[in-house]
């Protein structure tokens, strides 16, 4: 069975993450602390960073089309609520395998924690965030 998904509620979800991500690194927010300790410099021109927005629109595609199937898959397994079925879904997620894999590599590349517990909470964030939006606008289920 291939799971069904709205893929209008994918593509608002690719487009949050891009409004979560704008406003989490914004300077005023953790940009300048993440750049900080990520040694990222800010200032660098606008379009050294082009390639980096278009991989991450891609991956946000990704990762929301990914939930949406999960959630999806999940709600015929569980039943229930779609929306708190995606919830729980991204949560789940998030912690077995962003989280998870965040914490591995960031312990061998020897990188702080607060930088690894920063991005994760950003990806803890974007994740819930489409899940609302796949939730709220589930496929047609039958």
């Amino acid at each position: 069975m291939v799971p069904e998904i709205n893929y209008w509620a994918v593509l608002l979800a690719t487009a949050s993450s891009m409004l979560v991500g704008s406003i989490w690194y914004a300077p005023k927010v953790f940009g300048t602390r993440w750049s900080k300790l990520a040694n990222v410099d800010m200032d660098r021109p606008g379009s050294s960073a082009t390639m980096a927005i278009i991989t991450t629109v891609i991956v946000s595609f990704i990762t929301a089309w990914v939930l949406a199937g999960a959630s999806a898959i999940a709600w015929h397994f569980y039943g229930g609520s779609f929306f708190w079925g995606a919830i729980i879904t991204s949560v789940t997620l998030w912690a077995g395998f962003t989280a998870a894999r965040f914490i591995t590599h960031d312990a061998f590349e020897g990188r702080p924690t607060a930088l690894t517990t920063m991005n994760i909470a950003h990806e803890l964030v974007t994740v819930v965030v489409m899940a609302v939006l796949i939730g709220v606008w589930p496929p047609a289920l039958g």
